[in-house]
């Protein structure tokens, strides 16, 4: 069995969403003896945003320049470690009310016509994906976004991931939440703690 880690967040040792994704990554490995763990730091080794050169090669064209044949070798990689992985975690803070740049960047990499998704003569959609792959996702937030807060509608980090994810066949979802971190020590600790506990109640 193999397991994805990736990490999104800026802020090294800093980052709650990497903390806590770290946890969830050593109670997967407890539950799971033996599980190699693949990981994968998008702010050392990021994929470009998609450009016109991109579409380009996708669709055969000669790829000349060094800097475009290295990126698209990364994104690659990305997508034969998606392919790989029974169990995918995923650090995803959230920035500006959505998810890292970096972040939406391996998206981009994993979402793609012919590899993991596709459509029917008819128009339906199709995933290409081994079936039975989990997603857990470490989300950290520093505001209150549940159902009924009033910022309930600026909320594009986890739905967004949901959605994505969903559209690749994945339903097996579970979200490890922190949020409301930037009120001040005492609720990040209580936050964090609450999530704590969520990830030792995770199952196999």
């Amino acid at each position: 069995m193999t397991l994805l880690h990736i990490d999104s967040s800026i802020l090294g040792d800093h980052s709650a969403s990497r903390a806590l994704s770290a946890e969830i990554v050593a109670r997967q490995a407890a539950l799971h003896p033996g599980i190699e763990v693949v990981y994968r730091d998008l702010t050392i080794d990021p994929a470009l945003h998609l450009s016109g050169a991109h579409m380009a090669a996708s669709q055969g064209a000669q790829v000349e320049d060094a800097s475009l044949a290295a990126d698209l070798a990364t994104g690659g990689a990305y997508l034969d470690e998606l392919l790989a992985a029974e169990i995918i975690v995923i650090g995803a803070p959230m920035y500006n009310f959505s998810v890292p740049s970096q972040l939406k960047s391996w998206i981009d990499r994993i979402v793609v016509a012919g590899k993991t998704f596709g459509y029917t003569a008819e128009g339906q959609l199709q995933t290409l994906l081994p079936p039975g792959k989990k997603v857990i996702i470490a989300s950290t937030r520093g505001n209150i976004y549940g159902v009924g807060s009033p910022t309930e509608a600026l909320e594009h980090q986890e739905s967004y991931l949901r959605g994505v994810l969903s559209f690749l066949g994945i339903t097996n979802v579970t979200v490890i939440r922190a949020e409301g971190i930037a009120f001040g020590e005492e609720a990040k600790q209580a936050a964090l703690s609450k999530a704590r506990e969520q990830i030792a109640a995770l199952a196999a």
